[in-house]
């Protein structure tokens, strides 16, 4: 042991010290909208275009918080023996009230129908208007930040080693 007996809590006052005669940081939130990190999490938004309604998200959300419902439809394709049946989404709601905002669905969905988008503000007086269904989702949608740039030094994606790999051929 080195030093002189106190000498840890003579330091820890003197931090204490200086911070209380310096002035505080707070931004008063409702009449300064707060800088938030690009990418940062707020909501999940739905591009029901891509939905393909296989049920991956609801199945991996570990609070089962997201709810989907389809049918099934027929699509006659020209030249094909049979009509194909596709699913189509007749609901996709998220119960915000209990989602822990992991983000596993959106990492589990296999189409890119979910979105990380920086909007925070949506609190409801009831606790009942936190479940979301898929028009309210949608409109979160502009919101989305453009995903980053490729790193032109990086190593190229899989399909770009494929397709570099079948044109060197």
């Amino acid at each position: 042991m080195s030093g002189v007996p106190g000498s840890g809590l003579a330091k820890g006052l003197a931090v204490t010290l200086s911070t209380m005669t310096r002035r505080s940081h707070t931004r008063q939130y409702p009449d300064v909208e707060p800088d938030l990190p690009p990418r940062s999490r707020g909501v999940i938004a739905l591009l029901e275009e891509n939905c393909t309604v296989c049920m991956l998200c609801a199945r991996e959300c570990p609070d089962w918080r997201i709810y989907l419902a389809s049918r099934t439809e027929e699509v006659v394709v020209p030249g094909a023996a049979r009509p194909r049946q596709r699913n189509v989404l007749d609901r996709f709601a998220i119960d915000f009230s209990l989602c822990m905002y992991c983000g596993i669905c959106i990492e589990a969905c296999p189409f890119d129908a979910l979105f990380w988008s920086p909007e925070f503000e949506y609190a409801e007086h009831d606790i009942r208007n936190l479940l979301h269904e898929k028009d309210r989702l949608g409109e979160w949608l502009p919101t989305v930040p453009p995903p980053p740039a490729h790193d032109p030094l990086g190593e190229p994606s899989k399909e770009e080693a494929a397709a570099a790999k079948k044109a060197g051929q």
